[in-house]
């Protein structure tokens, strides 16, 4: 997944609204979202090299139940750190919904593994916080610890790092937060394939090509 946005505990009865993009590899076999046979309470995709997933929810009694967990991770750009004997940043998700514990319990119990993963930013929340965590910018007061309400973004760096592609879908997403605007409305931002002016391009992690040519119209 390259991007998601959410807005956390500004809306009454509502306590997350959520939209994100994934980029996938076409060669690594994935399952679209569905409920999951071996653990009948979660909801999501799976990714089926390794078993984990890159985002999910869990109900409490089935499909017809409240939300009770919620997880999602995006890989961070770090090419030059990039481990190839790292485990499965899907499994720091999977485990999270598979599990007791609560969202600021797991992120106690993973901090001492991080290391064995390649960068990642990893989302979870449960009916009290929602918290960001991340094995890299560490500096960030916000890592690790629950969020405030508001509106948030996250790709492949830092949390609310003003991409083009953060700033302009996070301001979609306030207006429609607003407008309570239906779900097919999200949909559409999420499609925008229009390119980001190519002096903003230049400031990333990738050669241009590949932050201009990725999703530029055909």
């Amino acid at each position: 997944m390259c991007l998601i946005v959410f807005a956390w505990k500004l809306i009454p009865c509502t306590p997350i609204v959520f939209a994100g993009n994934r980029d996938e590899f076409y060669d690594r076999p994935a399952a679209a979202a569905d409920w999951w046979q071996d653990y009948p309470n979660i909801y999501g995709g799976r990714d089926l090299q390794s078993g984990g997933t890159w985002l999910g929810m869990t109900t409490i009694d089935g499909a017809d139940s409240l939300t009770s967990k919620f997880a999602a991770i995006t890989n961070i750009r770090a090419p030059s750190e990039k481990r190839e004997d790292a485990r499965s940043r899907g499994e720091l998700v999977a485990n999270y919904l598979k599990g007791d514990l609560s969202a600021q319990g797991y992120i106690a119990s993973i901090r001492d593994t991080v290391a064995d993963y390649n960068g990642f930013n990893l989302l979870i929340g449960d009916k009290e916080d929602l918290i960001w965590f991340s094995n890299r910018n560490q500096d960030d007061v916000r890592n690790g610890q629950p969020l405030p309400p508001g509106i948030y973004g996250i790709s492949n760096a830092s949390l609310d790092t003003p991409w083009p592609k953060v700033v302009r879908t996070k301001a979609e997403f306030a207006s429609m937060i607003c407008q309570r605007a239906p779900v097919d409305a999200y949909f559409e931002v999420l499609a925008n394939t229009t390119p980001a002016p190519i002096a903003a391009c230049l400031t990333l992690a990738f050669h241009l090509k590949w932050n201009v040519c990725c999703h530029r119209p055909a």
